[in-house]
């Protein structure tokens, strides 16, 4: 399955408006030998301080291990006039 690359990309909703997808994404790879605690420290912290949310990981026949994460796309709203 092919997943949307971490950059912003407006897309058309059909519509006539573009709009940004709802999810952006982090792929995180972790070298053979990396200890499973290790490992779920690191995307602990990720998703404690960055808000990101594990959407996939993969365990390779050599010991790496692949992740991908995501989160929602925030929105900012524009600033107040002073």
């Amino acid at each position: 399955m092919v997943r949307p690359p971490a950059d912003p990309v407006a897309h058309n909703d059909g519509m006539g408006e573009s709009r940004l997808p709802d999810y952006e994404y982090r792929p995180l790879s972790f070298p053979r030998g990396t200890a499973r605690d290790t490992a779920r420290s690191v995307l602990t912290i990720h998703a404690e301080y960055g808000e990101w949310e594990l959407d996939r990981l993969r365990l390779f026949p050599d010991g790496r291990r692949a992740a991908l994460l995501r989160r929602r796309r925030r929105r900012f709203s524009p600033a107040l006039p002073s």
